[in-house]
């Protein structure tokens, strides 16, 4: 189920969100995964915004799929990286050992508690055993919308853990931290990488 309050607010500050994440080069959590994957690797890009992530994941060699259910977003994507960014939702990946990556930063915080689930199973079915898996959330208890609108299911680290273990990951590391994002609050969150066993 996608809300349609999120992709509203993406779609109308989709210039204001690609100012926030552009970076010149990978973060220590991007450079990490991609130092993970085979040369060539094929990566989505689940929830890929202006798709900065997938330009340095592009540029170190590796195939990303950049795939977000803003419209705004993939407009704004292909037009700064002319990266092939499609539009789609979490419900979309019916992949079958197909990825070499999935990165999930900060995307699939936006999906109902309820349905957690089923995503993290479909991830793991869409990669190739011994995947590596991205995910980063922002951290508490039940869900709320921020201040300009966004619907938001927090998750505590015990929870997320449980959550992968249960759809067959192996957590690999786990980093937690605080940063301010768009709405301009300081917000705590964890990253977690994660294994398809096989």
């Amino acid at each position: 189920m996608v809300d349609a309050k999120t992709i509203a607010t993406y779609d109308a500050k989709a210039g204001d969100y690609i100012k926030l994440t552009q970076q010149d080069a990978p973060d220590a959590s991007l450079q990490g995964f991609i130092e993970l994957m085979p040369p060539g690797a094929h990566v989505l890009d689940l929830g890929c915004g202006p798709a900065t992530s997938s330009a340095h994941m592009r540029a170190a060699g590796l195939i990303a799929d950049p795939v977000d259910a803003s419209p705004g977003m993939v407009t704004l994507a292909n037009e700064t990286h002319e990266i092939g960014a499609r539009l789609g939702t979490f419900g979309d990946i019916d992949a079958v050992d197909f990825y070499d990556g999935i990165w999930a930063n900060f995307s699939l915080l936006h999906a109902p508690r309820a349905d957690l689930p089923r995503h993290l199973a479909a991830l793991y079915r869409a990669l190739k055993p011994g995947g590596i898996f991205h995910i980063g959330m922002k951290t508490g208890e039940g869900s709320a919308r921020d201040g300009i609108d966004r619907l938001y299911t927090y998750v505590t680290v015990v929870e997320l853990d449980a959550l992968l273990r249960a759809a067959g990951f192996e957590t690999l590391d786990t980093r937690e931290g605080s940063e301010r994002g768009l709405a301009g609050t300081i917000d705590p969150f964890v990253i977690m990488r994660a294994r398809k066993r096989g």
